[in-house]
């Protein structure tokens, strides 16, 4: 699939990951529409300041969006919490569930009734291994992916007859802002591998472009994924040395 002309929104577009993947996309012919809540770019894009926090803030995000054509959505924004779940405090834990998964499932919903009648577009939501091999003291984080991966097979099955596709990427780590000190500790403790962000955009870029339906990140990652869905409780084990190493930077 070629992406000339095609107009592409994508939430968390200023950000680290964000802003790399809009400039090829950019570069690429598409029209690009950032979704963020700064406007920090310095590529051609058209920028909707938009909170992702809140009902009221996808509601003002639709609306801005209600003249655009829109084929490509791109679920990338995302927010992290690495600790105790009980030190996590109740506003962040409802702010990351919402822009990690109840968002995504919203901007989703108000832009299909277009995509159906033209027969045409592609969903995208950017998930994690996390979402996958639930990991301790990444509680909110990993089941808020898990919920992400839910939804995107879940819309598939649904919207497989209309013309729409669903891709769901699942990058491992990466050299990113969103990582804490604490967590670049604990990477650093337990050899976790991250990615540079240009390879995770280019694997990224690609799914899109092939409209692959699930796309795992990084190996041996790939494969403790399934291992996971097959033996959950051999990787209970395998991770406890890990989440013992994790308990003791709190």
């Amino acid at each position: 699939m070629t992406l000339k002309n095609k107009v592409i929104a994508i939430t968390g577009g200023a950000g680290g990951i964000g802003s790399l993947l809009s400039q090829q996309f950019s570069q690429r012919g598409a029209k690009v529409i950032v979704i963020d809540r700064v406007e920090s770019i310095d590529f051609e894009a058209k920028f909707v300041t938009g909170d992702l926090s809140s009902t009221d803030g996808v509601k003002n995000i639709v609306h801005e969006l209600k003249n655009d054509d829109i084929d490509i959505l791109v679920n990338l924004a995302g927010l992290q919490y690495f600790g105790p779940m009980e030190q996590e405090s109740m506003d962040h834990t409802a702010l990351l569930y919402f822009v990690n998964l109840v968002a995504p499932v919203l901007l989703t919903q108000a832009l299909l009734p277009k995509m159906k009648q033209k027969k045409s577009g592609q969903i995208v939501n950017i998930g994690s291994t996390f979402g996958s091999i639930n990991f301790a003291h990444f509680v909110t984080y990993s089941s808020s992916k898990s919920g992400v991966k839910g939804f995107s097979e879940a819309l598939r099955r649904e919207v497989k007859s209309d013309g729409i596709d669903v891709t769901y990427i699942a990058p491992r780590a990466v050299k990113t802002p969103l990582n804490t000190s604490k967590v670049l500790e604990f990477a650093k403790m337990v050899n976790m591998n991250m990615d540079e962000p240009q390879w995770v955009v280019d694997q990224i870029l690609k799914a899109i472009v092939n409209k692959q339906k699930e796309t795992y990140l990084g190996f041996p990652e790939k494969l403790f994924v399934r291992i996971n869905s097959l033996f959950p409780r051999l990787v209970d084990w395998s991770l406890f040395a890990n989440d013992q190493k994790a308990k003791k930077l709190f």
